[in-house]
C-alpha cells in the first residue's frame, strides 16, 4: 500500500490556503461546505486554513446562504481591500482606465482623451488616481497595452523609435509600483484566449485594425511574441503592387483611399466603413480594397503559421468589412481556405486583456505575500 505524501506543516497549510483562496477567486463568497466540494480538502484543513486566513486579514465573511436546504451557512469571501490593480489601454487619442481586484471584478473606471500638449505619463498618473478617490485598497501593480513593439525589457518600439523602457519606469515611479507594458493586440489575443472566442481554439491569429493593424497569434495555445516582440506585425507584410515596408492597411492607407476615391480623407476608417453600409459607391470600393488587402494579410499568415481561424476585431469586425473579407476569401477559397470569426469583445478586447493579466497578477503578489513559504512552494 502506498505511504500517503507528507511535508511540513506550513507547506500543506500553503498549499490548501492557495487552494481556497483561488476558488474564493474564481466563485465569489462559499460556505465551508462548499469549499469542502470545491477544493477537495476536509471540512477540519478548511476550518484551519480559513481561520489562518482571516487572522491575515485574507478573507473575511460575507452573509449567510440563504438558498441551500437547511439551516443558514455563513459564507466567506476575499477580502474587498486585499489589493487593486490597475489596467490601462492607451491608443493615439486616449487612455482608458479600470482597477480590479483579485477576483478580477471592475472597482473603478475612467476615461479621457491625451492633452494636446501633455505628457502621456502624467495623464495616465492622474487617471489612475482618480479611479483610486473611489475604491480603497492598496495598488500593487499596473499593465499597461499601447500600439507599438514592446521588448523583452518592457521597452517601447514605435515611429519615434525605441524608448529604452522610459515610458514604462516614469510609469512605474508616478503610481509608485511596478508596471508591466504588453502590446495592445497581443492582450486583445489573450482576451480571447481566456474568456473569448479564441478558447475553443487550439491556434488562431487576431486582426485587429485601428490605427493600423496588427495581429495576436496564439500557437498551441500559448501567446506568441517572437524573439524581439516583432511577431504580429502585419501591417507591413508586403503586397503587390505596394513596395516593400509600406503600411497595407491603416489610418494613413485610408486616408490614401479616401483621397483616390474623392471621399473626405478626415473621416474615421468606421465613417468610411457606415457610409459603404448605406450604399455610398465610393465608400463600398473603398471597403471591398480594405477587405481584399486584409484578407491577403490573412492568406501570408495562414501559409506560415496555419492557424485554425482567423479572429476580427476593431474596425475589422465592422459589417462592411466582414462582407468584404467574405467576398474576396471566397475567391481565394478554392486555393486556400480561410476561417473568419468576429472578436467576443470588440474595440474593447485590449482593456479586456489587460484586466485579465492584471487580475491573474495581482493574485499572485497577494497571495504570495498572504501565505508563508508561497514563493518556495510555487517553484
Amino acid at each position: 500500500m502506498a505511504r500517503p505524501l507528507a511535508g511540513p506543516q506550513t507547506l500543506l497549510r500553503t498549499l490548501n490556503g492557495r487552494a481556497i483562496l483561488e476558488t474564493l477567486a474564481r466563485r465569489g463568497p462559499l460556505t465551508r461546505n462548499a469549499l469542502v466540494t470545491e477544493t477537495g480538502l476536509s471540512r477540519t484543513a478548511v476550518t484551519q486554513v480559513l481561520r489562518m486566513l482571516e487572522s491575515a486579514g485574507a478573507v473575511a465573511p460575507a452573509g449567510v446562504d440563504r438558498e441551500t436546504r437547511g439551516p443558514a451557512a455563513g459564507r466567506v469571501s476575499l477580502h474587498p481591500q486585499l489589493g487593486l490593480a490597475a489596467a490601462v489601454h492607451v491608443d493615439n487619442h486616449a487612455a482608458h482606465i479600470v482597477l480590479v481586484d483579485p477576483t478580477g471584478a471592475v472597482r473603478a473606471e475612467h476615461h479621457a482623451a491625451f492633452p494636446v500638449r501633455g505628457d502621456r505619463v502624467e495623464h495616465i498618473v492622474e487617471l489612475v488616481t482618480a479611479c483610486r478617490r473611489v475604491v480603497a485598497g492598496p495598488l500593487e501593480l499596473v499593465v499597461v497595452g499601447i500600439p507599438g513593439i514592446v521588448t523583452a525589457d518592457g521597452g517601447i518600439r514605435d515611429d519615434q523609435g525605441p524608448d529604452g523602457g522610459a515610458f514604462k519606469n516614469a510609469l512605474s515611479a508616478g503610481l509608485g509600483c511596478p508596471v508591466r507594458v504588453e502590446n495592445d493586440v497581443n492582450l486583445a489575443a489573450l482576451a480571447e484566449l481566456t474568456a473569448g472566442t479564441g478558447a475553443e481554439l487550439a491556434s488562431f491569429a487576431l486582426l485587429l485594425l485601428d490605427d493600423g493593424l496588427g495581429a495576436g497569434i496564439v500557437i498551441d495555445g500559448v501567446l506568441h511574441r517572437g524573439f524581439s516582440g516583432v511577431a504580429g506585425e502585419v501591417m507591413y507584410l508586403p503586397q503587390t503592387p505596394l513596395p516593400i515596408g509600406a503600411p497595407v492597411l491603416g489610418d494613413d492607407v485610408v486616408r490614401d483611399l479616401a483621397l483616390a476615391g474623392g471621399r473626405d480623407p478626415e473621416l474615421t476608417i468606421d465613417q468610411h466603413l457606415d457610409a459603404a453600409v448605406a450604399g455610398d459607391p465610393a465608400a463600398i470600393a473603398m471597403a471591398t480594397e480594405m477587405g481584399r488587402r486584409l484578407t491577403l494579410v490573412a492568406g501570408s499568415v495562414a501559409l506560415v503559421l496555419d492557424p485554425e481561424a482567423f479572429i476580427l476585431s476593431g474596425s475589422a469586425a465592422h459589417p462592411a468589412m466582414l462582407d468584404a473579407v467574405a467576398d474576396y476569401a471566397e475567391q481565394l477559397a478554392p486555393r486556400l481556405p480561410l476561417r473568419f470569426i468576429v472578436s467576443s469583445f470588440g474595440p474593447e478586447a485590449p482593456l479586456v486583456g489587460a484586466a485579465g493579466e492584471a487580475a491573474s497578477a495581482l493574485r499572485a503578489t497577494v497571495f504570495s505575500r498572504l501565505l508563508p513559504g508561497s514563493d518556495r512552494s510555487s517553484r
